[in-house]
C-alpha cells in the first residue's frame, strides 16, 4: 500500500535506496545500470562528491531567497557560465524548475516579444509532428505526440504541425540528405504562408528529437534552412534542448552542431544532472531588449525560479563536466556505443535503425529491417523490453509510436557522461539479453 500518486498508478515499483556512479540500488540490494540516465537526466551519474558538496555548502549558507526581493550568487554565476558559452548573442537566462516550465516560459516570452513590437496578431505557434515539449497545457499544446495529447485535446491551445526531419522514414530513395533536408524545412515556409506570416509567433523544435522519435538528429542543412525561413518572416525560432542539450549530444548546446543561432533555447534535465530540479530559458539579447524596452518587464514567474541551491548544484554539474572534459569522452565513445549496440542486437534481427549523437542514442525496432515494418501496437514491445531489461539490472527508456504516431517502437539509450567502455559493453549485452527474452516469449 502507498499514499503516493505514482505516475503509473497500480504499478509495482522497486524502491531506489542508493546510487553510485552509473549504478542505482533498490531496497532488496539489486543493482541497476542506469543506461538512460532516468530520462536522459543523469550526466554525472549518482553520488558525485563535488555536486553534493556544492548543495550542502549552499544550503548551509542560504537555501532560498525569493527572486522578487533578491538575486543570489549561484544564479548569477550559472547564468554567466551558460551565456558565455551559448550560440546566442548577449544571452539572458531565466531559471525555472524543469523542462515543461521552460517551454511555458518560452512560449510566453515569444508572445511578449511580438506584443512589445506592436505585432499583436502573432499568436500562432508551429511545431513538428512526433515531438514532445512538456506535460503542462501550453507545452503539450505544441507537442506533436498523439498519445500524450489525446486525453486533453479539448483543453489544448491551437497549434499547427509540420512533418519532422526523420530520414529513416521520410527520405525518398535516391534523394540526398541535403535535398531531403531542404524539402522537409520548406514545409515550414508553406505553413507560415498558409497561416499568414503576420499571425505566426514562433517555431519550436528539438535539435535532436528525444523521447518521441528516439534520438533523431536532423540531416545536414535542415536547421540552417529553418533559421533562414524564420528570419525571413519574423518568426522566432525556439530550440528545445530540454533532453538533447547540456552536453548530451557532445556539445554543451545541441544546436551548436547545426551552425545556427536560435532566438530562444530551453534546457533542463542535464542542466542539474538530477541533483536538483532545475530548468532554464535563454533569450537572445534582441528578444530580451525588445521585451524590456517595450513593457519594462516580462509578466511571468514561479516561486522557485532562480532557486539558490538548485543553481549551485547545476553550476557544480556544469563546471565538473567542463573541468573533467567529459564532452570529449562522449564524442569519443559515441561510435563505440553505436558499434556495441549493433553487434549485440544484430542477432535479434529487429534493430532497424541505430541513430543519435553523443550519449543520446536510439534503437528503432522493426519486424523486418528491409521493409521497416513495425510490430503490432498491441504487442507493446518497447514496454516489455523495459520490463525485461529491469530484470537484467538495466534501465532503458522505451517508447512507442515513432513510425507514425501510433505504430513503431524504440529504445532510448542515454547513459551518464562518466560511463566507460566496460559499462557500455555491459549496456549492450544486457539489452540484447532483454530483447532476446522478450522475442522468445512472443514466439
Amino acid at each position: 500500500m502507498t499514499s503516493v500518486f505514482h505516475r503509473s498508478p497500480g504499478a509495482s515499483l522497486p524502491t531506489a535506496t542508493g546510487g553510485q556512479g552509473v549504478w542505482l540500488e533498490d531496497s532488496d540490494g539489486k543493482r541497476y545500470l542506469d543506461a538512460s540516465g532516468g530520462a536522459a537526466v543523469s550526466t554525472l551519474g549518482h553520488g558525485h562528491p563535488r555536486v553534493i558538496s556544492a548543495i550542502c555548502d549552499q544550503a548551509t549558507k542560504m537555501a532560498f531567497a525569493h527572486t522578487a526581493f533578491f538575486t543570489n550568487e549561484p544564479s548569477e554565476q550559472l547564468a554567466e557560465f551558460l551565456a558565455s558559452r551559448a550560440p546566442v548573442e548577449n544571452a539572458k537566462v531565466l531559471f525555472c524548475s524543469g523542462g515543461s516550465e521552460a517551454t511555458e516560459a518560452a512560449l510566453k516570452l515569444a508572445r511578449a516579444y511580438h506584443l512589445a513590437r506592436g505585432e499583436n496578431t502573432r499568436s500562432v505557434f508551429i511545431a513538428r509532428e512526433q515531438s514532445y515539449h512538456g506535460a503542462t497545457l501550453g507545452a503539450l499544446s505544441v507537442s506533436g505526440n498523439p498519445g500524450r495529447r489525446a486525453p486533453y485535446l479539448d483543453i489544448l491551445s491551437p497549434c499547427r504541425f509540420i512533418a519532422p526531419c526523420y530520414a529513416y522514414r521520410h527520405q525518398q530513395p535516391g534523394e540526398t540528405q541535403e535535398a531531403y533536408g531542404k524539402r522537409a524545412a520548406d514545409t515550414l515556409e508553406a505553413e507560415i504562408l498558409a497561416i499568414g506570416p503576420e499571425n505566426v509567433a514562433a517555431f519550436i523544435a528539438e535539435p535532436v528529437v528525444g523521447a518521441t522519435l528516439g534520438a533523431v538528429p536532423a540531416v545536414p542543412g535542415y536547421f540552417r534552412r529553418i533559421s533562414e525561413i524564420c528570419r525571413k518572416y519574423g518568426v522566432l525560432f525556439i530550440a528545445d534542448e530540454v533532453m538533447c542539450g547540456m552536453g548530451r549530444t557532445g556539445t554543451l548546446f545541441a544546436v551548436e552542431q547545426e551552425g545556427v543561432c536560435p532566438d530562444i533555447i530551453t534546457m533542463a534535465k542535464g542542466l542539474g544532472g538530477g541533483y536538483q530540479p532545475i530548468g532554464a530559458v535563454m533569450a537572445s539579447g534582441q528578444v530580451y531588449d525588445t521585451v524590456v524596452s517595450g513593457s519594462g518587464h516580462f509578466e511571468h514567474g514561479h516561486t522557485y525560479i532562480g532557486h539558490a541551491t538548485a543553481c549551485a548544484a547545476a553550476l557544480a554539474v556544469q563546471q565538473t563536466i567542463e573541468t573533467d572534459r567529459l564532452l570529449e569522452n562522449i564524442r569519443t565513445l559515441h561510435v563505440s556505443l553505436v558499434t556495441l549496440l549493433r553487434q549485440a542486437l544484430e542477432p535479434t534481427g529487429i534493430a532497424g535503425d541505430i541513430r543519435g549523437r553523443g550519449f543520446l542514442v536510439g534503437v528503432e525496432l522493426v519486424r523486418n529491417t528491409e521493409t521497416k515494418a513495425t510490430f503490432p501496437t498491441e504487442m507493446k514491445l518497447a514496454a516489455k523490453i523495459k520490463k525485461a531489461a529491469m530484470a537484467e539490472g538495466l534501465i532503458v527508456y522505451p517508447n512507442g509510436g515513432c513510425a507514425d504516431g501510433q505504430r513503431g517502437d524504440h529504445i532510448l539509450i542515454a547513459p551518464p557522461f562518466i560511463a566507460n567502455d566496460a559499462e557500455l559493453e555491459e549496456i549492450a549485452s544486457r539489452l540484447a539479453r532483454a530483447v532476446t527474452n522478450v522475442l522468445a516469449v512472443a514466439a
